[in-house]
């Protein structure tokens, strides 16, 4: 497996677009698309969402990058060495490296903000862009695989992915131990696929459940599916800075919080009560 294209379209003097950027605004009108349908199906303002959209996104992205650039790159000067001494690449989002979790804490404060000044019920509008973000998860995961990143360790499986030397982090980077046709796990593939199963399954759920789901459940669901399976994708990532003498990093702490917390959330909202006698 190899990335058919260039990771730039085109450019024009420091213009570029790029192919990441394109997939990461796909992904967004995607899961927006899904957003504004399920808020317009709860009888919601669907330019209420187009507003938050806006209001969240950027702090998103921020809080993205910056957990990225500060937890998730690897500690020495292929990673945190070199934003710290190249300041000026840390906002540079377009060249990839982004984490999942920087944006949903920056964007869930600047939801939550949103919402108590507009006066709305935040757990209506927290399903809605839960039921779409794995869509846009699926979608975006893509430009991982054009810009040659998140991939695992070497493998002989007929999808591995091949990673050009200049995109290699230490120890593959060795040609002579890691020659050019060495292949690696694909990650991108296999967190794509996840987010895809669990778009279509949160979505069937949501429809199949929908007399018996109380506000937010959607949201908890989210926050089961996609954890469980970044927590078994995270030990295979080459590019992560890791608790020391551990297989685990900050993302596996964070995902067992989540998926403990969502399910027991979930449960005790749909706990069995007893009957009065009598």
């Amino acid at each position: 497996m190899y990335p058919p294209v260039d990771p730039i379209i085109f450019e024009i003097g420091p213009f570029a677009l790029r192919w990441y950027g394109l997939l990461m605004l796909a992904a967004i009108l995607a899961a927006a698309q899904v957003a504004v349908r399920e808020v317009e199906r709860k009888g919601e303002d669907p330019d209420t969402l187009w507003d938050m959209l806006f209001w969240i996104l950027i702090p998103g992205f921020i809080g993205a990058r910056l957990y990225y650039v500060f937890i998730q790159s690897p500690r020495g000067p292929e990673g945190l060495g070199y934003y710290l001494s190249n300041p000026g690449t840390i906002l540079q989002v377009w060249g990839g490296g982004i984490h999942i979790f920087g944006g949903f804490i920056f964007g869930g404060i600047a939801l939550w903000l949103f919402s108590r000044i507009r006066n709305l019920e935040v757990r209506r509008y927290l399903d809605a862009i839960a039921l779409g973000l794995p869509l846009a998860q699926a979608i975006g995961r893509w430009g991982n695989f054009i810009n040659q990143e998140l991939y695992g360790p070497p493998t002989t499986l007929p999808w591995g992915l091949r990673i050009d030397p200049q995109h290699r982090i230490a120890p593959y980077n060795d040609l002579g131990t890691y020659p050019l046709e060495t292949r690696f796990q694909p990650l991108f593939l296999y967190e794509s696929v996840w987010n895809l199963v669990g778009f279509g399954l949160i979505f069937w759920l949501s429809r199949r459940f929908a007399k018996d789901l109380k506000e937010g459940d959607i949201a908890l669901m989210y926050l089961i599916w996609y954890p469980l399976g970044r927590f078994f994708i995270e030990f295979l990532r080459t590019d992560s800075w890791f608790f020391p003498g551990t297989p685990f990093n900050p993302v596996h702490v964070l995902s067992a919080i989540a998926i403990i917390g969502a399910a027991a959330a979930l449960y005790w909202r749909h706990r069995p009560t007893s009957e009065p006698i009598g």
